[in-house]
């Protein structure tokens, strides 16, 4: 399973800081508080300070609550810990702490995560092609669509340009892909804390970060496929655990490692867990929202500009009414009502760059969520009801370990702005996160509004208004020829942010 990533629709069948600041601490100080309690399940917690509380106090905060401080970003305040003390969250201030995992405490689900993982070759994916010398590019509709191919004429992009993917980790053994990432740079994160060992930024059980990693930056090499800028390097970053889920002390380290490694882009083919929209105003939740923005705005700060698909459930998100699922790791999750303090992480948080997703007709793909002022610009993710004519399935090709595969979704989206954001900062490497955001956006093909679309309740959606399908397009359909060929002063003809700064209060 890999949860609603964004609800991927597969064709296959199975299918820190920069510059020298410290890395996260590991205190490794055990709670030496006689009340606490031992009877509870280990369980892991974000866990927020103010900005620059030393680690030693930091971690004598957390041995008080009767935890243990497994790791700890000063630069921004954010931690994480264990501990078994039911009560835990409690004794520290559950404004300041928060279990993604606790709401998962009744799952049976749940016993089967000591399970080990199974090493994702090409037998668990049978859907996956095993010709791996054949030239499959004549089956890459989503490249010609964003002129791709022209543009890698010009430009492939730059080595010196490091595209971090934060997803469920990628196969640098694939031939595609084997020139491309840089082991010494990728990291795991599922502890919260990033740890360089191979087996940890490798996937083990999804084939989806593989996917969007091809598409990025995939050899030209004339077999397999062709990425958007095969010119550029790649990072494998592991926030996406062996069950599918993006827990909020994932993402923070995914975006802090991004920070320390002077990656210019981010893409994140997700949404957080266990809440389909986080809720800022919402006791545990408001803690997991508040550490994610920061690690966000620490990697814009330091160069980054992160990339988010806007995720497959149809929804309006600039007015959100309805979670349809949430927390997903419960046994039973359920609809709840929602209102505009929430929010698809990390999406629509500030500086982030959302991307909506369409098929090959050029019409935003059926399962798309979008929202007037959320989504930046859209890319191809396929859909099935808009045939390629290159493919049955109107799925995007990619890699997957030990071969090829479609996947349709606004995970296959993203990694295409991600793309042509790796260009524009190959040819301007003085830019910045919020100069290519603009880039990305000016360059962009305007998309007309669609006819006959329709919301989930079958009813016709009036979220597109205009000549321009803002809500559903943004600013457009990314253009790779543009970004290596439009003037720097284009950067300068809007100044307007690409997304909301204030995605609350509108």
């Amino acid at each position: 399973m890999f949860h609603r990533l964004l609800r991927v629709v597969a064709v296959l069948a199975a299918v820190v800081a920069l510059a020298g600041p410290p890395s996260p601490v590991v205190t490794g100080m055990a709670s030496a508080v006689s009340d606490c309690a031992s009877t509870g399940r280990l369980l892991r917690y974000v866990v927020l300070f103010d900005a620059e509380t030393p680690a030693p106090q930091a971690a004598r905060a957390v041995q008080a609550a009767c935890g243990t401080s497994t790791a700890y970003y000063p630069q921004i305040g954010v931690g994480v810990a264990t501990s078994v003390e039911p009560n835990f969250s409690a004794r520290f201030g559950t404004d300041r702490a928060y279990s993604a995992q606790a709401e998962a405490l009744a799952s049976p689900q749940r016993a089967e995560l000591a399970s080990p993982p199974v090493p994702p070759t090409a037998a668990r994916f049978p859907g996956a092609s095993q010709a791996l010398g054949i030239d499959r590019s004549a089956e890459q509709w989503d490249m010609k669509l964003i002129h791709a191919p022209k543009a890698r004429a010009i430009n492939r992009g730059s080595p010196d340009v490091l595209v971090g993917v934060l997803d469920s980790g990628v196969d640098a053994t694939h031939p595609d892909l084997v020139t491309a990432v840089d082991p010494t740079r990728s990291a795991g994160c599922l502890s919260g804390r990033p740890d360089q060992a191979r087996a940890a930024w490798s996937p083990s059980t999804s084939p989806h970060g593989t996917h969007v990693a091809g598409t990025i930056a995939a050899a030209d090499d004339g077999r397999g496929i062709t990425g958007v800028a095969p010119g550029v390097r790649l990072a494998s970053v592991k926030v996406v655990d062996d069950d599918g889920f993006i827990y909020p002390e994932y993402a923070v380290c995914g975006f802090m490692w991004a920070a320390q490694q002077q990656m210019r882009i981010a893409n994140n083919s997700y949404s957080l867990d266990p809440w389909l929209l986080t809720c800022s105003d919402v006791s545990g939740q408001a803690v997991a929202y508040e550490a994610v923005r920061r690690a966000v705005q620490y990697a814009t700060a330091h160069g980054v500009l992160s990339i988010a698909a806007a995720g497959n459930e149809r929804m309006d998100l600039a007015n959100p009414h309805q979670d349809l699922r949430s927390p997903d790791n419960a046994p039973d999750p359920r609809p709840r009502p929602v209102d505009q303090h929430c929010n698809v992480l990390p999406a629509e948080l500030p500086d982030v760059v959302a991307v909506s997703a369409i098929g090959a007709q050029r019409v935003k793909s059926e399962y798309s969520s979008y929202g007037s002022g959320v989504v930046a610009v859209t890319a191809p993710g396929g859909d099935w009801a808009q045939p390629s004519g290159v493919s049955s399935s109107g799925c995007v090709l990619s890699t997957v370990p030990g071969g090829y595969g479609y996947l349709c979704g606004t995970s296959m989206a993203a990694p295409h702005v991600a793309g042509v954001a790796a260009l524009l900062a190959s040819v301007r490497p003085g830019a910045g996160p919020e100069e290519l955001a603009t880039l990305l956006r000016n360059q962009a093909e305007p998309l007309p509004c669609p006819s006959g679309n329709v919301d989930r309740d079958d009813h016709p959606a009036a979220a597109c208004p205009g000549q321009a399908g803002d809500a559903f397009y943004g600013h457009g359909l990314v253009d790779a020829l543009a970004a290596v060929t439009a003037q720097p002063e284009a950067a300068q003809r809007d100044s307007a942010p690409v997304v909301r700064t204030d995605r609350v209060q509108r």
